[in-house]
């Protein structure tokens, strides 16, 4: 009787579409296979797409203390291009809401830290809104 090598049958499971065991997105932290990833330690963020790095990693800003951003694996809910923050008297262009509490990628100033949001330069925060889709991942780490 021949058995399978355990190479061989996680080739047979990515050929019939089935998902690779979670371990890290190539070039991330993360280990989702499409959406975006952001590692709070280091302050960077990274677009995921088959389960590889597509984009970055780019500079964020993220939450400061009393205000942190929360860490976890999250969909995408909603995008608006041109989103103003109530809570802040702000606006959030570019806005990619990852938590029902209104946390969400947008561009803004990278040298000080957010009230939650990952914030982006313009050109990260267009190509994160561009790239992002509703139900897909958002992965935070430390």
């Amino acid at each position: 009787m021949k058995t399978l090598s355990t190479a061989a049958i996680a080739a047979l499971a990515l050929g019939f579409g089935f998902a690779a065991p979670a371990s890290a997105a190539t070039g991330t932290p993360c280990s989702i296979r499409d959406g975006a990833c952001v590692r709070l330690s280091t302050n960077q963020a990274w677009l995921i797409y088959r389960g590889n790095a597509s984009y970055g990693p780019v500079p964020v800003a993220h939450g400061r203390p009393g205000y942190e951003t929360p860490t976890g694996t999250f969909p995408v809910l909603r995008k608006v291009r041109n989103d103003w923050s109530r809570p802040y008297n702000a606006p959030m262009p570019y806005a990619v809401y990852f938590t029902t509490d209104g946390i969400a990628f947008h561009e803004g100033g990278l040298t000080e830290q957010s009230h939650g949001c990952v914030r982006l330069s313009n050109e990260a925060a267009a190509t994160f809104y561009d790239n992002l889709f509703p139900g897909e991942q958002v992965q935070v780490v430390r």
